[in-house]
């Protein structure tokens, strides 16, 4: 059958735009775009290995158009000091702990977990990408002249403390290294006198005595950072609830907003794919570098402390309260918590005899 003229061209037509689209040519001539995002994560830690997997995979998810320079803690500016550098324009991005930012922005501290809260990766996955929490997430931070591009699943806290904490009650006087926010306002409930420091300050501080005892990240990190050649104790919940203060330390990955919108749509959805897809091997990659670090403690000659149930329900008779005083602190931090408390009302994690007196 003969084909007609109008096809023909319509073929050649898609041919032409096809060869155009994958040339060589075509894709040296396409926009390129490099990122400097300084990470919270110090050198030689396995979170910053991992991190610089992740600028690796988003050079290939994009076809070289966007590249990530890379920067550990401290190395452009102080870990606290990554907001205003990325909003100025300083940095492009930053991988931060999102919780640090609960100073100036409350509701970033019901963007990770907090005491007592949703305490399973799956859960805060559900909350962000199906109960609204990165949509909500995106306006607050559009805000401040920034994009929250998405979360970075990561691990739960330890807290190694040079002496033994064995109840609710031997927090009081403890000089305790927190992130800050609620989390640091529940402690400071529970009587212990809260410090908060970057990651590589840990370590100094806790030689030094300056504090007692430090919460930073999980086992594998802590042990790069030789947290177990200064403490002699890691304090736990019981085996339900293994982390009372920090279940899951989310940090995430945040771009200047003008640098953002500046690239096409396509690898704006490309990266936010790399962002979400790094996010589980990253916590996967956690997982299995704690394996490896558990053995090493306990060569080391660490204790673990794990406390009680009893302790657990004191911590959050605090805390209940202490939620609700942060959501009434701006309209985002009481969507995001109001949202976060149906869930939990649904998983049966709070009651309404839990909630009685206490309003939004």
């Amino acid at each position: 059958m003969k084909e007609s003229r109008r096809s023909f061209i319509r073929r050649v037509a898609a041919g032409v735009a096809a060869s155009a689209t994958f040339s060589p040519l075509a894709i040296a001539q396409a926009p390129r775009f490099r990122w400097r995002i300084q990470s919270a994560w110090d050198a030689g830690t396995v979170g910053y290995s991992l991190f610089q997997k992740f600028a690796e995979r988003v050079k290939e998810l994009t076809d070289g158009q966007i590249e990530i320079q890379t920067f550990p803690a401290g190395a452009v500016v102080g870990t606290f000091d990554m907001f205003d550098a990325v909003k100025s324009g300083v940095l492009d991005g930053m991988h931060p702990f999102t919780p640090y930012w609960a100073g100036r922005m409350p509701v970033t501290a019901f963007l990770s977990s907090y005491p007592m809260g949703l305490d399973r990766p799956d859960q805060w996955e559900t909350w962000y990408y199906a109960l609204g929490g990165l949509a909500l997430a995106r306006k607050a931070f559009e805000e401040q002249g920034l994009f929250y591009v998405g979360p970075v699943q990561h691990d739960y806290n330890l807290i190694h403390s040079k002496k033994p904490i064995k109840s609710f009650e031997e927090f009081k006087g403890v000089k305790l290294r927190v992130p800050g926010g609620m989390i640091a306002e529940i402690f400071a409930a529970a009587g212990a006198a809260t410090v908060l420091l970057p990651g590589g300050e840990v370590y100094p501080a806790l030689e030094r005595g300056v504090i007692d005892a430090a919460d930073f990240v999980g086992p594998a990190v802590n042990y790069n950072l030789g947290f177990h050649q200064v403490t002699k104790y890691i304090i736990m919940g019981p085996p339900e609830t293994p982390c009372i203060h920090q279940p899951v330390d989310l940090a995430d990955i945040t771009l200047n907003l003008a640098r953002w919108r500046a690239v096409p749509k396509n690898l704006r959805e490309r990266f936010e794919a790399a962002v979400h897809e790094w996010s589980w091997v990253h916590y996967a990659g956690i997982q299995k570098a704690n394996l490896e670090a558990w053995p090493k403690y306990r060569a080391a000659g660490v204790q673990i402390i794990r406390l009680s149930t009893v302790d657990v329900r004191k911590f959050r008779r605090v805390a209940i309260p202490i939620w609700f005083k942060w959501a009434k602190q701006d309209k985002y931090a009481r969507e995001a918590f109001s949202s976060q408390l149906e869930y939990m009302k649904a998983l049966g994690y709070v009651t309404d005899a839990d909630l009685r007196g206490l309003s939004l």
